[in-house]
């Protein structure tokens, strides 16, 4: 009986699980709503240093051959007759060779789209040299925005942050704008080709990575070529040469300095690193305040361990050894420098030394006399004597 009501038990169990579980599936799945969402991914690649991206791949969508480089270089850039040239950077930085060989350029067909340096760059020359040869003079200070209507779309308004200008001695065949509020475009005929002038160029760029000051009202979304009132602005502004030559955009990379990468985004890594510089350092140092002098250098001098080893003997009854180290060195000398008396022995050898070095047989012979081991005068008189005898000889 009880395995029987310990298997119902757990068949119970079972059931109630399975029924929950179902409940649950069956509330999720009628509840359940499925809502698809797109989420804007950040730009990789070349689209995220490359503000002329959109354009880029638009033009080569609508089968034109499209060119694109960080900078001009004129020695290696071939353009032909009927390409057409925009540069996206500030015009300031070409210099005067450079300019008049694109202005040589368009003369032979080519169109070149340029656009007018920034007012807030930091830079005090206003010289241009490609501008003054156009007849293009730079205003200071921005008006309001100028309007663009295109049929079936929102309001715009464009050029709010550009620089405008005026013209000197010319005559656009376009322009945009007025006398009393400046131009902010115009088409210039130069030979048998033309130059676009614009206030900026933020209508072409990619939009999602330059902030640009073009805005629709009513929405605070910026678009770039995305919005179709600025898709068409394009392609009127591109229109002399379009389909007949190779596209070239030229465009300044925005990219950050490796210092300031490595400042915002390698903190991380050199914070804790600089810490335990930081805290070895604290360890390592001893003391505050001066520098200590440096120790004395050790000295190795073979007088001074020749010293010190007579020290030594000295001081523990080894007298014996230095006397007759001594006494020899002496009688070495002796047998250099006179043989004879070396050669004698007892009062011969005394009395020879004596005549020849004119000190006293007693004081000689008492010299040559080992001392007694705890007689220190006697030791330090014999030594003495010994060491004057040998110097004279």
């Amino acid at each position: 009986m009880s395995r029987l009501r310990s298997g119902a038990r757990i068949a119970l169990i079972v059931v109630l699980a399975a029924a929950v579980i179902g409940g649950g599936a069956a509330w999720f799945l009628h509840t359940y709503e499925k809502v698809e969402r797109e989420i804007a991914l950040p730009p990789r690649g070349e689209a995220d240093y490359n503000p002329l991206y959109a354009l880029k791949k638009a033009l080569q969508a609508d089968g034109l051959k499209v060119e694109s480089r960080q900078r001009l270089n004129l020695a290696t850039q071939k353009l032909g007759a009927h390409d057409t040239l925009l540069i996206l950077n500030d015009p300031r930085s070409m210099t005067p060779v450079e300019s008049r060989r694109l202005l040589e350029w368009v003369a032979t067909g080519g169109h070149l789209l340029l656009r007018t340096p920034p007012e807030n760059s930091g830079n005090e020359e206003t010289s241009v040299p490609i501008l003054e040869a156009l007849g293009i003079l730079l205003t200071e200070g921005s008006p309001e925005c100028e309007s663009l209507q295109v049929e079936g779309q929102d309001h715009h308004i464009e050029f709010c942050g550009g620089r405008r200008f005026f013209f000197n001695g010319v005559e656009p065949e376009l322009s945009w704008g007025d006398l009393q509020a400046a131009y902010v475009y115009a088409r210039l005929a130069h030979g048998k080709g033309h130059v676009d002038v614009l206030a900026d160029f933020d209508f072409l760029t990619n939009g999602d990575k330059i902030e640009s000051t073009s805005r629709r009202i009513g929405a605070g979304k910026v678009g770039g070529l995305r919005d179709l009132p600025h898709r068409a602005l394009a392609r009127q502004v591109l229109a002399p040469n379009y389909g007949q030559g190779t596209v070239h955009l030229v465009y300044a990379a925005q990219m950050p300095s490796l210092f300031r990468t490595v400042l915002t985004q390698g903190w991380p890594v050199w914070a804790p690193l600089l810490l335990a510089l930081l805290a070895w350092l604290w360890l390592r140092m001893q003391r505050f305040g001066p520098l200590r002098p440096s120790p004395p250098t050790e000295r190795r001098s073979l007088l001074e361990h020749v010293r010190a080893s007579g020290e030594h003997l000295f001081r523990y009854n080894r007298r014996a050894l230095l006397y007759a180290a001594v006494r020899n060195s002496f009688l070495a000398r002796l047998r250099r420098r006179d043989p004879v008396a070396a050669a004698l022995t007892g009062e011969a050898q005394i009395g020879a030394i004596a005549e020849r070095l004119g000190i006293s047989a007693d004081k000689i012979r008492t010299a040559l006399q080992p001392p007694s081991s705890h007689d220190k005068p006697a030791f330090r008189d014999r030594i003495s004597t010994l060491i004057q005898l040998r110097n004279r000889i």
